[in-house]
């Protein structure tokens, strides 16, 4: 728009069709909605009745029920409340894709988009010093016969579309529901749930339920059907002027078809962008002859997430340089795999990875002698941790003290990543010139068992020699 000298730019008129409601006196002068009683009592009538009633339990609910019971024992006596959250604005009237907090998901069992605005209270029982009574706080769909049926962009059914009722909620929870505005007056909600709260249910969450083992297991699943599609997809990427927006669009373009969404933004880093550790920009070439580290996860619909990385040779073949370097970093994963079992601390993990890190890079010539060990200059890199809790959240149960994650100890249940990592960034001067911009991950998934670990991303080639023949199957 071109501002003409001592013009000022007004903004343009929101169009009809997203107005709020004509209630809201600001948008009245200008709606072009009949508001008759006629008209409205025509737009009342003559809807046929919703066929898809929810009624049916969800397959969360008694998983939820159980950590009700179990944070309810935790804070006899105590009010807790636990929003869903709220729509967030991205621009002017219209809104990011709705996805409810982990926390509230975790208690209700509740996934997908379910419920903007939604409160979950655990109200203390009068009279005793244990127990809860739970109450799911509501917005009410706006259905045919409400005038907020086609007026009301927030919850009118002409706007967003069927959502269960009040009474559907109930069933499918497991959890007595009430509309939002008969909340109890004065109810904080505010920094909710508070922090020791927050804390408790990180910590609830390091040990899955068979429930949630089964849904990681289902989103690992999905991803790595996600990488499969994006193989035959490389000719295209080495084409395109932004080949890595063609592998990110091919694996979340899957991730929709398949889940929810993806579980964090893709990681398509070609080339130097490889050695980025956060490279989610993705506007980058894609050539022959580079790697191409993917670092992506399928979010399934109750909102659990896998986070798996290959590197792969986009040519179909690494070089012997690349080849080296990936050896090295599948040597560290396959280090931290052989100590996650059951007894020894989260921290071991990172520091078999690391062991192996340091040996290689100085067998090779490539970490410089260093006067005191601490210092680890071999860190320089391989600079991040090599293993985050794995859940709702792609780094889960983040709010759990310290001393309980970093020291903790490793029990069955627990599903984490093991993620070591080589980057050689092309302005390093200290890295040997054959080996700048080379970056190398290698992340897989992994579930703590009663004797053992499982990796449940096993089924992704990780060997470079399995790594080239699956490329050239699927290229085919």
């Amino acid at each position: 728009m071109r501002r003409e000298p001592g013009r000022r730019i007004v903004p343009p008129t929101p169009c009809d069709h997203c107005r709020v409601t004509e209630k809201d006196e600001t948008n009245k002068a200008r709606t072009t909605r009949p508001s008759t009683q006629e008209f409205k009592d025509f737009m009342g009538a003559h809807w046929a009745p919703h066929e898809d009633v929810e009624v049916t339990r969800i397959a969360a609910a008694p998983y939820a029920a159980e950590r009700r019971a179990r944070l309810s024992a935790r804070f006899p006596g105590e009010r807790i409340v636990v929003p869903a959250g709220d729509l967030k604005t991205r621009a002017n009237d219209t809104d990011y894709r709705f996805r409810p907090s982990s926390d509230f998901t975790y208690l209700t069992g509740l996934g997908i988009d379910h419920e903007p605005g939604a409160i979950l209270v655990f109200e203390p029982r009068e009279g005793s010093d244990e127990g809860h009574d739970v109450t799911l706080y509501l917005v009410p769909p706006a259905q045919p016969g409400d005038e907020g049926f086609y007026s009301d962009p927030a919850a009118g059914e002409f706007w967003i579309g069927r959502r269960p009722g009040l009474a559907e909620f109930a069933a499918m929870t497991g959890i007595a529901t009430e509309a939002l505005k008969d909340l109890p007056k004065g109810l904080p909600l505010t920094n909710q749930p508070a922090q020791a709260v927050r804390e408790a249910l990180a910590e609830a969450r390091f040990v899955k339920d068979e429930y949630e083992i089964q849904q990681l297991r289902d989103a690992v699943n999905a991803t790595i059907a996600g990488f499969e599609r994006v193989i035959p997809e490389l000719p295209r990427a080495v084409a395109h002027k932004r080949g890595e927006r063609v592998i990110e669009a091919t694996f979340d373009g899957h991730a929709r078809e398949e889940g929810n969404a993806v579980g964090y933004e893709t990681i398509a880093a070609a080339g130097p962008h490889a050695t980025t550790l956060h490279w989610i920009t993705n506007t980058g070439q894609v050539h022959e002859g580079d790697l191409l580290l993917l670092d992506a996860g399928v979010e399934v619909e109750s909102l659990y997430t896998a986070d798996i990385t290959r590197t792969f040779p986009i040519s179909g073949q690494y070089t012997a340089t690349q080849r080296r370097v990936y050896e090295i970093v599948l040597e560290a994963a396959d280090a931290a795999l052989e100590v996650a079992r059951p007894g020894a601390r989260f921290l071991d993990v990172h520091l078999a990875a690391m062991e192996v890190i340091e040996q290689r890079l100085t067998e090779w010539g490539i970490a410089p002698a260093q006067e005191d060990p601490e210092s680890k200059l071999y860190r320089r890199w391989m600079v991040h941790g090599t293993s985050h809790h794995l859940g709702l959240d792609v780094h889960d149960c983040a709010e759990a003290k310290r001393e309980l994650y970093l020291e903790g100890v490793l029990e069955p249940g627990m599903v984490f990543t093991i993620e070591p990592g080589l980057y050689f960034q092309e302005g390093d001067l200290v890295a040997p010139e054959e080996l700048r911009g080379i970056g190398v991950r290698i992340e897989d998934d992994i579930l703590v068992t009663a004797d053992g670990a499982e990796n449940l991303s096993a089924a992704l080639p990780r060997d470079p020699d399995e790594v080239e023949a699956w490329m050239a199957r699927l290229a085919r």
